[in-house]
């Protein structure tokens, strides 16, 4: 696989599975943190006074293909910093040059601040001498000129918790009137990584048999409990949507229509789960993220990208799904975030 050594893009360095065949996910490399986050306990870094909280300061870089992307640019439409942060989406189709801006082409942008022609550009800017792959997203710094994080996680609680002032008063997080606290979201949100979110990659990207039926078991044992968890509460944790929520919707949109099919996650299709098929429609419809969901780049990228996996580059069609339909969710506890009344 590709990635930068030593500054240098090489194409023959990055091996993504170990020698028995299961996937290893390489770690992300910037880490840094923004003054005013509240760090989980579980993670060994401290905010940095140098990144402060300012509108207008911040840039995501992001690909709608990616549920690890997704999960930043919907952080950002719910907590209402589209003014604040700014963005720039790169082409769902990633070739030997890695992540590339595509402007012409329908739902992505130039790179609004640099006009670079790869996401590599970017990370060579931050450390000439980078070793590592190249990920989205990508929280840049305007006045520093340099990534501040590239991992997920980290940006999702840096935009929960250091930009909640920019924002519109919603909080993907637990307020002081609910029994469940930001520990139980991050229980959550670990527990659904390994079987779920990287789940469907250990199963896809498996060379080998073992390999494979392990990831699928994690992954079906754990889409079996978290289906009886929501038989009776509508949201992962508490009595709203939360970053735990965020994290489980950007691998559940994905799942019927891509990793069904590409990655052979095929035991059972999210749409035949009495409760998990509701939830994700009643997430759908919550406002504001609908329109950060992009099929059409979603299936692009993983059909066209993996030759290993899809070597032909055909796109499935189906399902077909509505993602609009009526979900009768709403009768449990809880209700979505919504803006503050000042807002």
């Amino acid at each position: 696989m590709n990635q930068l050594v030593n500054g240098e893009w090489r194409t023959d360095t990055y091996e993504t599975t170990d020698e028995e065949g299961a996937f290893q996910r390489g770690e992300t490399t910037f880490r840094n943190w923004v003054a005013g986050s509240d760090v989980p306990a579980d993670v060994d870094a401290e905010p940095d006074e140098r990144f402060q909280p300012e509108a207008g300061r911040y840039h995501l870089y992001v690909s709608y293909a990616c549920p690890w992307a997704h999960r930043t640019l919907l952080a950002r439409s719910l907590l209402g910093l589209e003014d604040a942060i700014g963005v720039s989406v790169v082409d769902p189709w990633r070739g030997e040059g890695g992540w590339q801006f595509s402007p012409d082409k329908e739902a992505c942008t130039r790179d609004h601040l640099h006009d670079s022609d790869y996401l590599r550009e970017l990370y060579v800017a931050a450390d000439p001498d980078a070793t590592c792959r190249v990920t989205v997203p990508v929280l840049w710094d305007t006045k520093e000129e340099t990534v501040v994080n590239n991992e997920s996680r980290e940006i999702l609680r840096m935009l929960s918790t250091a930009f909640a002032d920019l924002g519109n008063g919603v909080s993907l997080l637990p307020d002081a009137d609910d029994d469940a606290t930001v520990a139980d979201v991050d229980e959550v949100i670990t527990d659904i990584y390994e079987p779920i979110n990287n789940g469907v990659y250990r199963a896809g990207f498996a060379t080998s048999q073992a390999a494979y039926d392990d990831a699928m078991d994690d992954l079906f044992d754990a889409l079996d409990r978290y289906d009886e968890h929501l038989a009776g509460r509508r949201y992962l944790v508490g009595d709203s949507l939360t970053e735990a929520d965020v994290c489980l919707f950007t691998t559940l949109v994905r799942f019927d229509q891509v990793y069904h099919t590409h990655f052979m996650c095929n035991r059972k299709f999210v749409h035949q789960y009495d409760n998990l098929w509701p939830y994700l429609r009643d997430v759908y419809q919550t406002e504001g993220v609908a329109e950060t969901v992009d099929m059409s780049h979603i299936k692009e990228h993983y059909y066209t990208t993996h030759p290993d996996v899809t070597p032909t580059g055909i796109i499935a069609r189906g399902p077909d799904l509505d993602f609009k339909a009526d979900h009768d969710r709403d009768r449990l506890a809880g209700s979505p975030p919504t803006p503050t009344a000042d807002d």
